[in-house]
C-alpha cells in the first residue's frame, strides 16, 4: 500500500541524514587494520561515548536543578542517566563476541590508544565525585580539553549538591563539608549519615530527598555494574595483558570496583 502523504522532495528540505549529520558520522569508522572485526571494536566505543555524552548532559543538568533545590525537576534527568547506563552495560555483551585470536590481529594498530583516556568516562567519574589527580596528565594534550577537565575535577559533584541540600532543609551537616576542596574524593562524614538515616526513617517528611538518595543510588549501582562488566570482558579478550594505554589492565579495572561514590547512602541499609 502506497502512502500518499510521503515527502519525496527534498530539493528545498531538510532531510533525516542531514538532521543526524550521518554522512559524517558513518564516515567516521576508520579501521587501521583492515580486519574484519576492528569494526565491531570501533562502533562499540563510539556508540559508548555517546551514550556517555547524554550521560553527561543529563548528570550536569541534575546538578543545577539540584543546587536550586528543584528536586522533583532532577529526578527525570537521573532516572534517564539510569536507563541510559542500561545501554553501555549491555553493549559490553556485544564487544564480547571478539575473540582473544581475533583481537590480536589488530591490537597492535592501537598504539597507546585506549579506553582508559576516554575524557568522556574521567567527567562521569568526576561528576559522580572520584577525582584523581594523576589521570588529568593524559589529557595535557589538548589545552582546551585539559581546562574543561580541570573545571570539572574542581567543581562539585552530585553528592557534593546533594548533601549541600540536606544543609539547606535543616540538617546538622558539617560545615566544612560545604565549602570543601571538591577536587578531592569525598570519603565519608557522621553528620550526612546521621542526616540520611532520618531521612530514611521518615520517608513521608522527606519524600524528595528520600527520592533523591534512591536515584544516586540506582546510578551508583549502574556504574559499578558497568564497570564489572567492563573487566570482565577484558578478561575475556586479553586476560591479564597489560592495556595498550600502559595501565594494569584487568587488574586496575578490579581496584576501582571497591570504590563508593556516596558511601551514606549504603551504609544507611546497615544502619536502619
Amino acid at each position: 500500500m502506497t502512502e500518499k502523504g510521503i515527502h519525496t522532495d527534498f530539493r528545498d528540505n531538510m532531510t533525516y541524514g542531514e538532521y543526524l549529520h550521518l554522512d559524517q558520522l558513518l564516515s567516521s569508522q576508520q579501521r587501521l587494520s583492515g580486519h574484519h572485526d576492528e569494526m565491531l571494536f570501533i562502533i562499540i566505543h563510539q556508540v559508548s561515548e555517546l551514550w556517555m555524552k547524554l550521560i553527561l548532559h543529563e548528570l550536569h543538568t541534575a546538578i543545577d536543578l539540584i543546587e536550586k533545590d528543584e528536586l522533583p525537576e532532577a529526578f527525570k534527568m537521573l532516572a534517564r542517566v539510569s536507563r541510559t547506563q542500561s545501554q553501555i552495560i549491555q553493549a559490553w555483551d556485544v564487544l564480547a563476541t571478539l575473540t582473544p585470536a581475533e583481537y590480536m590481529e589488530f591490537r597492535g594498530e592501537l598504539g597507546r590508544a585506549s579506553g582508559f583516556q576516554s575524557y568522556q568516562n574521567r567527567l562521569i567519574e568526576f561528576a559522580l565525585g572520584y577525582k584523581q589527580p594523576h589521570i588529568l596528565k593524559i589529557y595535557e594534550k589538548d589545552a582546551a580539553l585539559a581546562a574543561e577537565l580541570q573545571a570539572a575535577y574542581r567543581a562539585p559533584g552530585i553528592y557534593d549538591v546533594a548533601i549541600q541540600a540536606l544543609a539547606r532543609v535543616g540538617f546538622p551537616i558539617n560545615p566544612d563539608l560545604l565549602t570543601r576542596d571538591f577536587s578531592i574524593t569525598y570519603k565519608g562524614d557522621p553528620t550526612v549519615s546521621d542526616a540520611w538515616l532520618e531521612v530514611y526513617r521518615n520517608v513521608d517528611a522527606h519524600w524528595d530527598l528520600y527520592q533523591l538518595a534512591e536515584k544516586l543510588v540506582d546510578i551508583e549501582d549502574s556504574h559499578q555494574q558497568w564497570r564489572f562488566r567492563h573487566m570482565k570482558t577484558v578478561e575475556r579478550i586479553i586476560g591479564f595483558k597489560q592495556g595498550t594505554g600502559g595501565s594494569s589492565g584487568v587488574n586496575y579495572l578490579k581496584s576501582v570496583l571497591d570504590h563508593r561514590f556516596f558511601p551514606e547512602l549504603w551504609d544507611v541499609r546497615t544502619a536502619l
